[in-house]
C-alpha cells in the first residue's frame, strides 16, 4: 500500500468456541482462499461437569478461525487483507486498465511491483492472482475479460520476481463473489478488481 495515502481501518475478530452438537460448516461456494486453517488453542473437557448440556448432547471440536484486518484506501483503489496465514491484496480495474482493457499502464506496473516487493518480503512460494468483474454485460464476457486481467497482472508478477520457486494460481472469476453491491456504480466500481493473495510468513 502507499502510505502516503489515507486509509479506513476495519478490523473484524472472529473466534468460535466449542458448540452444543454442531461443528463449523462452509458452504461450497464460499469464495477461494477463505477457509479456516487455524486450530482451537484450548483443549476442552466434554466431561467437565461445570458443562451445562442437554442430555446425550456433545461438544463439536472447538475452532478458532482466523482474525481479519481490512484496510481500504479512502479512494476505494486498493484494498488490503491480512489474516493469521494470509494476505490478499486487491486493486480496482479502473486503477489497473483502461474500459474493457487488460493492457497495463506504468503506473499500473509500479503498483504490482509493489506487491512484489511484499511477496518477496514475506517469502512466499504460492500467489493467487484472481480477476473479478461487476455483472454489467454477459456473464461469459466477464469471465474472459477477468481472466485476462489477471494474467496481465501475473506477466508483471512472475517477471519482477524472476523466482522459478514460485508457483501461481491464475484464474477469472467474472462477476462471482462481489465485495459491493452490484446495483449501484460505486459497488460495480469494488467489484472489478484483481486481487493477490499469498501466505504470510509462519512466526
Amino acid at each position: 500500500m502507499h502510505n502516503s495515502r489515507v486509509a479506513v481501518l476495519l478490523t473484524t475478530s472472529v473466534l468460535t468456541a466449542a458448540s452444543v452438537g454442531v461443528s463449523q460448516s462452509y458452504a461450497a461456494d464460499d469464495p477461494p482462499g477463505t477457509e479456516p486453517s487455524a486450530s482451537a488453542p484450548v483443549e476442552v473437557d466434554p466431561n467437565d461437569p461445570d458443562l451445562k448440556l442437554p442430555d446425550g448432547a456433545t461438544l463439536a471440536q472447538a475452532k478458532v478461525l482466523d482474525i481479519k484486518s481490512v484496510v481500504e484506501e479512502q479512494s476505494g483503489d486498493e484494498r488490503r487483507e491480512d489474516t493469521n496465514t494470509s494476505v490478499t491484496l486487491a486493486l480496482q480495474a479502473e486503477v489497473l486498465f483502461g474500459k474493457d482493457s487488460s493492457k497495463l499502464g506504468a503506473e499500473a506496473k509500479s503498483r504490482i511491483r509493489g506487491i512484489a516487493d511484499e511477496i518477496r518480503t514475506q517469502n512466499a512460494t504460492r500467489v493467487r492472482v484472481f480477476g473479478f468483474t461487476d455483472d454489467l454485460g454477459s456473464s461469459a464476457h466477464g469471465d474472459v475479460l477477468s481472466k485476462r486481467r489477471a494474467n496481465a497482472v501475473h506477466d508483471v508478477l512472475s517477471q519482477s520476481l524472476n523466482d522459478a520457486g514460485i508457483t501461481y494460481e491464475v484464474r477469472g472469476y467474472g462477476e462471482q463473489y462481489p465485495i459491493a453491491d452490484n446495483s449501484t456504480e460505486a459497488g460495480r466500481k469494488k467489484n472489478r478488481r484483481v486481487e493477490v493473495s499469498f501466505p504470510r510468513t509462519e512466526p
